[in-house]
């Protein structure tokens, strides 16, 4: 066996241990969750505000608040994510400052979500007087998953055939009705998996949630976008804090719900894919 082949067995099997190790680490941590927090996924669980009682606490208003972020934070994102895609594939002049704006896109993507929520506390809280409210939470997520719709929006418009375009265009068809009647449809299906892969990223993020002063305790809910509020991370996050065993396993059955809104999200998504697959 010569040693090319012999590095090549040596890397598969390490690759291949290494995948079912990570799938195992997770089921055990999925099952750690699901032990600890079935138990409190009772009515009164999303029906009740924080307490510091553990008995009488539930997720009813970060549950709200997270709706109120995340629908607010889609509203902004996705238009100005898909249309400034549009406008890079189809419309931009192909010089350097747009590669420079392609530079820069890719890395915002990767930058730690910490630095938007210093940004977004520097500018939106502060200079912008929108104060800590489900506006500037949502600003925030809005930048945070900007860089990845455009990214994943760019990568499927791009992958739309030629050929479709050059149909089009052979039929009499404008440009507008090119790009918004042929390619954007076709598009669709890899638009929607980075659109629910940021919004998922968004979900789950904190840490910016809390430099903008997200609350740990609210007794009560959103009603319009410039109230206090708090999300899931977040209250998760103050549970885990707490000593009492109690609030763990609040904190688990909070997480139990998330990961449930997250697979609502993706089947959400599977479901348009499917609904555009005839134009692929």
């Amino acid at each position: 066996m010569s040693r090319r082949k012999l590095r090549e067995k040596i890397f598969h099997f390490f690759a291949f241990s290494f995948s079912w190790l990570s799938v195992l680490v997770l089921l055990l941590l999925v099952w750690s969750i699901l032990r600890d927090g079935l138990h409190v996924l009772k009515p009164h669980f999303f029906t009740s505000f924080p307490s510091r009682f553990a008995a009488k606490a539930g997720i009813y208003a970060p549950l709200i608040g997270s709706l109120w972020v995340m629908t607010l934070t889609a509203i902004i994102s996705i238009p100005i994510g898909v249309s400034t895609a549009l406008y890079f594939e189809e419309y931009a002049p192909k010089n350097r400052f747009a590669d420079l704006l392609q530079i820069n896109i890719a890395t915002l993507a990767g930058m730690p979500a910490i630095i938007y929520g210093l940004m977004s506390l520097a500018v939106f809280v502060r200079y912008l007087g929108f104060e800590r409210s489900v506006l500037s939470a949502s600003l925030c997520m809005s930048l945070l998953v900007l860089p990845t719709i455009i990214i994943a929006a760019q990568g499927s418009i791009r992958a739309v055939p030629i050929n479709l375009r050059e149909a089009a265009f052979a039929l009499g068809a404008r440009r507008y009705q090119v790009v918004f009647g042929q390619v954007l449809p076709a598009a669709v299906p890899g638009i929607m998996t980075g659109i629910i892969l940021a919004l998922s990223r968004a979900m789950g993020e904190a840490a910016p949630l809390i430099l903008l002063g997200a609350l740990s305790y609210v007794a009560f809910v959103p009603k319009s976008i410039m109230d206090s509020y708090t999300v899931l991370p977040v209250q998760i996050f103050n549970w885990v804090g707490r000593p009492q065993e109690a609030f763990h396993d609040l904190a688990a059955g909070a997480i139990i719900v998330l990961i449930v809104f997250l697979f609502a999200l993706n089947f959400g998504a599977v479901i348009i894919r499917s609904r555009f697959q005839r134009y692929k």
